[in-house]
């Protein structure tokens, strides 16, 4: 596992490491509402697909605790109650759905949250405490998810000793372990010495701050480098492999991730290495025929401006700032989640129906 905790479940309140903080300090941001949760969600406090997923389910616990004492019916039979507490449900699920639009994790974990009927409960109050026991269960499928991503990947790519990642598909984007880290922690377990490159991934830094943080904490080499010189690395014959996550990956295999993702997948393909994802299965969108029919977020144009309070271009600069890109299907290598690995288009047809 790694050495951090991404988030906690602690007296009824979701504890999160504020990744906006790493690497100059660790700290938590306590959550005890759902506003809170979409506002951490929102300003990238806890970021990656997976990560969000499991937030946005104790997010939506405190709404629907919120909304049952607001209406106070906690100790009153559902049925009484129905109306209201629809009506409710179905804001509370809104609200943190809008908070990032691409990320499939997030109606993923949601649409597990809404499917419980309260109208079972004897009480309002019984239905609360089972909405919570359900996003705690996601949480730890969520980390035993990752470990098995993990084996299956070291099982693939054991023979590879130096990777280059993009972002951070780490601990800190998943309840824990990390699904591209995850594949090379598990690599590690198993040969020792690897080493890991890790690009910057302007313009919010997460390959800097945040990968380069969570390997160096495990004990993992890692090598930082600029997003402009990945081509210059991989001339150099030094990577036996790219692997990355994902945000969203379509019925086509298209591979919606952080933006840069699809120029690495070019340099990769031209410099004969291949290049893998891993994910788990509740962020492939068979519903989706091709990554260009994916909304891709638009952030503030502020994130490019500067970092912190630094700020290196003249206002009123036009800006083009979207979190994602497309990485064709022809791209990547392989796909691996934890039902095992899978291989175009065709494989994903296949594995949906295994």
């Amino acid at each position: 596992m790694s050495s951090f905790r991404t988030m906690e479940w602690v007296d009824g309140n979701l504890h999160l490491l504020d990744q906006t903080k790493l690497p100059g300090s660790e700290e938590i941001v306590v959550c005890k509402t759902m506003d809170d949760v979409c506002e951490s969600i929102r300003n990238m406090v806890v970021r990656g697909a997976p990560a969000i997923g499991c937030a946005a389910a104790f997010g939506y616990v405190l709404g629907v605790r919120s909304l049952v004492k607001d209406l106070n019916v906690e100790n009153i039979s559902p049925n009484s109650c129905s109306s209201l507490v629809t009506e409710g449900r179905e804001k509370i699920y809104y609200s943190l759905l809008k908070t990032r639009p691409t990320a499939v994790n997030l109606e993923w974990a949601l649409k597990r949250m809404q499917s419980i009927d309260y109208k079972k409960y004897k009480s309002m109050q019984s239905y609360v405490n089972a909405i919570e026991l359900k996003a705690i269960c996601l949480l730890k499928e969520d980390i035993n998810t990752n470990l098995k991503i993990g084996e299956i990947g070291a099982d693939l790519l054991g023979r590879c000793r130096s990777f280059l990642t993009h972002c951070n598909a780490g601990g800190l984007a998943t309840g824990g372990y990390g699904t591209a880290l995850g594949v090379i922690r598990s690599i590690k377990s198993r040969l020792g010495d690897i080493n890991v490159f890790a690009t910057e991934t302007r313009p919010l830094l997460q390959g800097a701050r945040l990968t380069a943080w969570e390997l160096t904490k495990d004990g993992i080499q890692v090598t930082l480098i600029t997003d402009s010189m990945c081509g210059a690395l991989m001339q150099t014959r030094e990577i036996d492999a790219v692997i990355v996550g994902a945000d969203r990956i379509t019925a086509n295999g298209d591979v919606v991730n952080k933006i840069g993702t699809y120029t690495v997948s070019v340099l990769a393909k031209e410099n004969n290495i291949p290049f893998y994802v891993a994910a788990p299965w509740s962020t492939i969108d068979l519903s989706t025929r091709s990554g260009g029919d994916v909304e891709i977020e638009q952030r503030n144009v502020n994130e490019v401006r500067g970092f912190g309070d630094s700020v290196w271009v003249q206002e009123n600069l036009d800006i083009f700032n979207p979190a994602f890109d497309v990485t064709p299907v022809e791209y990547v290598s392989a796909i691996i989640t934890e039902k095992g690995v899978i291989r175009g288009s065709v494989g994903l047809q296949e594995m949906r129906q295994s």
